[in-house]
């Protein structure tokens, strides 16, 4: 009984009230100023990407990435020093604890290389603008429409509605079919008894049809270049245009749709492989 009155005389000792009561406040502090900090963080940040560009989509997907990684990166390192100071207030020696994390950090760097260079890659994705949402490219095997950039990974959307995560270390190049207008080439076969002046003609009046009807022709087109090859059972006549990257696949269904019906309205017959059966009568003899 004793030993109790003796160890709650020493609890409640007016030293010891005072010590916890100011570790306590110091903890309270701790707390206050690493959420203030945060907030303004945070506010900073909004402040810092907001109303820049809203109308390039590249530039507000960049901006949206970039902002999710800075806040994480800043909340991670408040909350890192927020704890260890408190840990200094509780008596916690934090020399030693950090000193392991640093074995722990390589350890684990060791192990995460190919993190580190996809988040580097990812990076210069995103400030030298290799390519954007929606554009159609080619990396790493894989060719579909830019879904999403990551500093991680960059995902694309292929024909068949596929998705295909690619890890940005793993790009070495990349291909853009849609920075640009693209060419659209298609290639006329004719027969060999056909005459080719007047196929040519029959060219010509289609891709003025073509360039009245539809507007997303850019510059002059479509136009027949001519003669592009002397097949072995055809002539091959070639007919170009510059269109919006994103028509190009349309545009060549509608051109070759519109030979086809215009070769049959002229009867300019266009090739195609015939099998011949010759029988051979055997004499008897």
């Amino acid at each position: 009984m004793e030993e109790l009155v003796e160890w709650l005389a020493r609890f409640f000792s007016p030293n010891l009230l005072i010590k916890i009561g100011l570790a306590l406040l110091q903890l309270v502090g701790i707390l206050i100023t690493t959420k203030l900090l945060l907030r303004f963080g945070y506010f900073f940040l909004e402040r810092l990407f907001k109303g820049k560009n809203k109308s390039d989509k590249y530039i507000r997907q960049r901006n949206k990435t970039l902002n999710s990684i800075l806040k994480s990166a800043l909340r991670y390192i408040l909350y890192f020093i927020g704890g260890t100071m408190a840990l200094e207030v509780l008596g916690v020696p934090t020399t030693s604890i950090i000193a392991g994390a640093g074995v722990v950090g390589v350890a684990v760097g060791f192990g995460a290389q190919s993190l580190v260079k996809d988040i580097i890659t990812g990076f210069f994705i995103l400030f030298e603008k290799q390519f954007v949402l929606g554009d159609y490219i080619k990396i790493a095997g894989q060719e579909g429409f830019v879904e999403e950039i990551g500093l991680r990974v960059t995902k694309i959307k292929d024909f068949d509605g596929i998705i295909h995560n690619i890890p940005n270390g793993s790009i070495k190049q990349v291909t853009n079919l849609t920075a640009s207008a693209r060419r659209v080439v298609v290639d006329v076969a004719i027969d060999y008894q056909q005459n080719i002046q007047e196929a040519i003609t029959i060219l010509d009046e289609l891709c003025q049809e073509v360039k009245e009807e539809h507007t997303n022709i850019i510059k002059d087109g479509p136009t027949v270049l001519g003669v592009q090859e002397l097949a072995a059972s055809s002539v091959n006549l070639r007919i170009t245009a510059m269109v919006d990257p994103f028509q190009i696949w349309e545009m060549e269904r509608i051109i070759k749709q519109q030979v086809k019906e215009h070769f049959d309205e002229r009867e300019i017959e266009i090739p195609y492989k015939h099998l011949t059966i010759v029988k051979k009568s055997e004499e008897l003899v």
